[in-house]
């Protein structure tokens, strides 16, 4: 059976409330409305306390971590190996090979774990050596084997045993003569005379190999017994026995064991090109997450690589967007933002609405598709919405945002104020947190006009205090952080909720000249208070881009 179609939905790389349950109630929604396509929740990034606590809340767990899109040898075309042991003959390894066309082939052990491998080349080159008499013993190769491989049958002795010693000889001389060639533990190919099987037996042959199906005597079968001298009948001629019987060996013995290039299902295929040119085997074994090999994939598997596809909600920017967006292939994008840098390679569905938050705009979709909301996911909405509109207070919020929180409200049995204060109260506990994390808790990098790279945090908290202390830990980590990842410039918002401001952090070559040039103001003791703004989004950005362009027309 096919294996059913999976789209990821996933948001931005520092995921916030909205992006995280927009993608939990996208994947509800597209999975009760189609029958082929399995949809899956994901989060590009750790989630932080706030969301932690919507979760829990609502008894959710958090979509499955996803920090890069891009293609893996599990999206390839993976050609499944047939079961393979060691101890098979060369000849029935030949044959399978044949049969299923592989030119490769992985040696399992009894759990799947790839203990060897052993390719078209490997025997064939085998089959060219013809001067080796002692190959089958040095081999120890099981006498049931040998016989499977001649087309013959034990007669007589241990068909479980092995032989160990002695040379592969063809018998054609007189009894007389034999002596001198015939050791003690050599294999005899003879003929039907009785006489020639008589002084096998009495030289210690190890094992006797009659061919064109003749019956061996009674006699030369108690003498046998007696020694525990192994006898073979074969259908074929000398000649045909003779040609054939090196193909007996088992695989082990000349099977590759060290050094195998093998490759993990999750492998990333950017990493694992250069593995292939530089080895250029035909074809290497692919070992899967509980350590089994499941198959071979050689470099024409890169003309039919099959593209993860994902549903982006809540963001539509490259520079947000998981690890290796662009091997993948976008199917759609629900959004409230600017539009961004993404491009894709055919048309996707793309709804992008002036709203406060992708969750009002999911809620509307539910309506469409006429499907009953659950109040698990009616409470992670609301929160989606009271978070990305601070409680309806910041700019962005529109008579949509608040005529949806209010219905989910009813669906999820909240009272939205208390809510918000407990939600908000878990998120701006900062703590236990070093400043690195607080920073990068709700961080976005943004490219102004003249290549001008700036990223930009924010925390929110209905506590004065709290932010003040947080001012503390992070002016001197900013300073670490202005030059990292191509950025030059760093803004961070302490966001005061009660009061509907926003203390603006700001460090790197330009920053302070582009926000006096936003804000028409001068910083105050090394930061900007900006009464009304609480909006990154809709406030803050706008207003720093339209800064980067008067700089650069100055500068023109």
């Amino acid at each position: 059976m096919k294996n059913q179609e999976k789209v990821f939905v996933i948001g931005h790389k520092n995921p916030d409330t909205d992006s995280i349950c927009s993608a939990i109630a996208y994947a509800d929604i597209k999975n009760r409305t189609s029958q082929n396509v399995k949809y899956i929740a994901k989060r590009a990034g750790q989630i932080n306390e706030e969301t932690e606590y919507v979760l829990n809340r609502f008894g959710m767990q958090p979509p499955g971590y996803l920090s890069n899109i891009g293609t893996q040898v599990k999206d390839m075309d993976i050609r499944i190996s047939p079961d393979a042991d060691k101890n098979m003959s060369l000849k029935n390894a030949w044959d399978l090979m044949m049969e299923k066309s592989i030119v490769s082939l992985p040696i399992k052990d009894s759990e799947g774990k790839l203990e060897g491998l052993i390719t078209i080349g490997d025997i064939a080159k085998t089959y060219m050596d013809t001067t080796d008499s002692y190959l089958l013993s040095r081999a120890r190769t099981q006498y049931k084997r040998i016989a499977e491989t001649i087309g013959g049958t034990v007669i007589e002795g241990n068909e479980h045993g092995y032989f160990v010693k002695g040379k592969v000889l063809v018998a054609t001389a007189n009894p007389h003569m034999l002596k001198d060639f015939i050791e003690e533990n050599d294999l005899i190919i003879m003929g039907d005379r009785e006489e020639d099987h008589l002084e096998a037996i009495s030289q210690n042959a190890s094992c006797i190999i009659v061919g064109m199906g003749i019956k061996v005597s009674d006699k030369v079968i108690k003498l046998a017994h007696e020694k525990d001298i192994v006898i073979i009948m074969s259908p074929y001629d000398t000649f045909t026995i003779s040609r054939l019987i090196n193909q007996s060996i088992p695989v082990r013995y000349i099977m590759k064991t060290e050094n195998l290039v093998t490759f993990s299902t999750e492998d990333y295929t950017d990493d694992i090109q250069n593995e292939m040119i530089r080895h250029r085997h035909r074809a290497f074994p692919v070992i899967n997450k509980k350590g089994k090999c499941i198959g071979t994939i050689s470099r024409r598997n890169f003309l039919d690589m099959h593209k993860k596809k994902v549903a982006l909600v809540d963001h539509n920017e490259k520079n947000q967007a998981v690890d290796n967006i662009e091997k993948a292939e976008i199917v759609e994008i629900i959004d409230h933002h600017k539009l961004g840098s993404l491009e894709t390679m055919t048309p996707v569905s793309f709804r992008n609405q002036p709203v406060g938050c992708t969750a009002t705009i999911l809620y509307q979709m539910y309506g469409e598709q006429r499907l009953e909301i659950s109040p698990c996911i009616a409470g992670l909405l609301c929160a989606a919405i009271i978070s990305d509109t601070l409680m309806f207070r910041s700019p962005t919020c529109t008579l949509s945002d608040k005529m949806a929180a209010g219905a989910l409200a009813l669906i999820a049995g909240i009272d939205i104020e208390k809510f918000a204060k407990e939600m908000f109260k878990a998120g701006s506990n900062l703590k236990d947190k070093s400043p690195e994390e607080i920073f990068y808790q709700d961080y976005k990098k943004f490219i102004a006009e003249g290549d001008i790279n700036f990223g930009v945090g924010q925390i929110s908290s209905m506590d004065s205090e709290e932010l003040a202390e947080i001012k503390e830990r992070l002016v001197p980590f900013m300073v670490s952080e202005c030059g990292r990842h191509g950025v030059t410039r760093v803004y961070f918002m302490l966001t005061n909720i009660i009061e509907e401001s926003t203390e603006l952090l700001y460090y790197g070559e330009g920053s302070e000249d582009m926000a006096k040039t936003a804000f028409h103001m001068d910083p105050s003791d090394g930061s900007f208070i900006l009464k009304g703004v609480v909006s990154r989004k809709k406030q803050l950005i706008p207003a720093l881009m339209e800064a980067a362009q008067a700089g650069l027309n100055d500068y023109n």
